[in-house]
């Protein structure tokens, strides 16, 4: 039977059953589409590192002999629109059959689903085999559950893969979680290695890009792009990590420093969210390499990283296919205003979000603490509508795709859920983002100045923002402490607090 095989741009997973077989009457679909490039504003890193995963795999699918058809963006046969370059394909090739992969985006799922529906052919839809989860495990754990907390789930995940156990209940260490081994700040005395050496030549994308009139954010140095978008170069960082970084992951992952981009993190998760290594593998890898060096690599370190993959990335998922659609418009706190301008450009004389957002811009990343307690807090604080951070996040990052993206944007970071996803709000003075991290030294304001000219612009909009929403955490038990503090706060203070967050809301150019 003449089949068609549609392969999504983040669906490059080699190990799939599909290609366990190669059929002559088998043909696999990959396209490179404005519709994709263009529904949100994407870094130019980003869709560059798409683009050349897409190729590197259509192009490795067709030397093992299966039938490849593949879409370049500026293609003549190309619509960029999947729907029309897919029922092109079916009359063009009497195509008798149409198979896709499940999406991990609702609107690729739904666009999907319509189409499926419409054509008069027979259809089949499959899972990606990547992740640890089905899309309703989670719900199904948390079933008739008043509260979701992720450390139920990330136990039963270990118990279930037995990763880490000493018997079916016992967890290695004697502790399920070493989070507060996780929060050290880097002072500069433990060497951090550099990224592993990836650096490549994509001027022919940047043509492409500008010759077709993609509208881009961020900046890129022709011949230093630095992204594993491989399968081989995915599985060498993954070692690189391990020999170089997992020592003192733990211990620094939530640390920042001005002049470190990456500090000890994997650099893994594009060659992860493009599914060209499974979580799986990576946490095989990481706990066989502790193993053979627990001498000189403590739990704590390894334990922090199982953490994210198999703790907090399948429980995003998890949750995003449990809230969407109606997740992707929550807006709890009633927050309105506009995302400042210096998010795209970086200029701002606040040195925590002038070193996070032009990282950003530069490298199209930032780790989970600079997007969570740094652009995040002030995109909550400022009190920005959902959907402004919502787009930033998805279109600046380079593993930014909805599933993963909205979730930790609209749910942990904007609280936008009203605490399905985070307890409490994550916002902060300047004082938690002084303890973890370099920038306040050399910042224009002073961070232990509460108020006047020259005061770190978080500690007003910290007290400010308490103020203003203090009705929506009077019954959150997490946040009864600092309501206390702020109802014994001097009505003068508090004010002066008011005027200052006022200003800086209103005139964010200013700061």
């Amino acid at each position: 039977m003449k089949t068609l095989r549609l392969i999504l741009g983040d669906q490059l997973n080699h190990s799939h059953s599909w290609y366990n077989e190669k059929r002559d009457d088998i043909i696999y679909f990959m396209a490179e589409t404005r519709q994709e490039t263009d529904y949100v504003t994407h870094h130019i890193q980003k869709i560059i590192a798409f683009f050349m995963a897409m190729r590197a795999f259509s192009k490795q699918l067709k030397n093992q002999g299966h039938n490849v058809i593949y879409y370049t963006l500026d293609h003549q046969d190309n619509t960029q629109d999947l729907t029309r370059n897919i029922t092109q394909l079916i009359k063009t090739y009497n195509i008798e059959q149409f198979e896709y992969q499940l999406p991990d985006e609702y609107r690729l799922d739904t666009i999907l689903l319509r189409f499926r529906e419409s054509v008069n052919i027979l259809t089949k839809v499959v899972d990606t085999e990547h992740f640890m989860t089905t899309r309703d495990e989670l719900a199904t754990f948390f079933k008739d559950k008043k509260q979701f907390t992720m450390e139920y789930f990330y136990r039963m995940m270990r118990k279930k893969y037995n990763i880490m156990m000493v018997n079916e209940k016992d967890p290695e260490g004697g502790k399920w979680n070493f989070d507060h081994s996780n929060r050290k700040k880097w002072k500069g005395d433990i060497l951090i290695p550099p990224e592993y050496g990836l650096k490549k030549n994509v001027t022919e994308f940047i043509k492409l890009l500008e010759k077709e009139g993609v509208t881009t954010i961020g900046r890129i140095h022709h011949n230093h792009f630095n992204w594993a978008t491989t399968r081989e170069e995915g599985i060498s960082v993954l070692h690189y990590f391990c020999e170089n970084l997992l020592e003192y992951f733990g211990d620094y992952q939530d640390a920042m420093d001005p002049d470190q981009a990456y500090l000890y993190h994997s650099r893994l998760s594009f060659v992860m969210n493009c599914k060209l290594l499974s979580p799986q593998e990576v946490i095989d890898t990481v706990i066989n390499y502790w193993k053979i060096h627990s001498k000189n690599i403590n739990i704590s370190q390894v334990e922090g990283f199982v953490r994210q993959i198999i703790g907090w990335r399948e429980y995003m998922r998890g949750m995003y296919w449990m809230q969407m659609p109606s997740f992707a418009q929550t807006n709890h706190l009633n927050n309105k205003n506009k995302l400042p301008d210096f998010y795209w450009t970086g200029k701002t004389k606040m040195n925590c979000l002038k070193c996070s957002i032009n990282n950003s811009l530069d490298n199209a990343y930032a780790h989970h603490i600079q997007r969570l307690m740094i652009t995040g807090n002030y995109a909550l604080l400022t009190m920005c509508e959902p959907s402004e951070v919502d787009n930033w996040y998805l279109g600046i990052y380079i593993d930014a795709i909805e599933w993963v993206e909205i979730t930790n944007t609209r749910g942990m970071s904007q609280w936008a859920d009203g605490g399905k996803i985070a307890t409490k709000p994550y916002v902060s003075s300047g004082s938690y983002i002084n303890k973890m991290s370099n920038y306040c030294k050399r910042c224009h304001y002073k961070v232990n100045n509460k108020t006047g000219d020259d005061a770190c612009p978080f500690n007003s909009l910290y007290w400010n923002f308490l103020n203003e929403k203090q009705d929506f955490f009077k019954e959150n038990n997490r946040m009864r402490m600092m309501l206390n503090l702020l109802y014994k706060m001097d009505k003068d203070i508090l004010k002066a607090h008011q005027e200052k967050a006022a200003d800086i809301i209103a005139n964010p150019g200013k700061y």
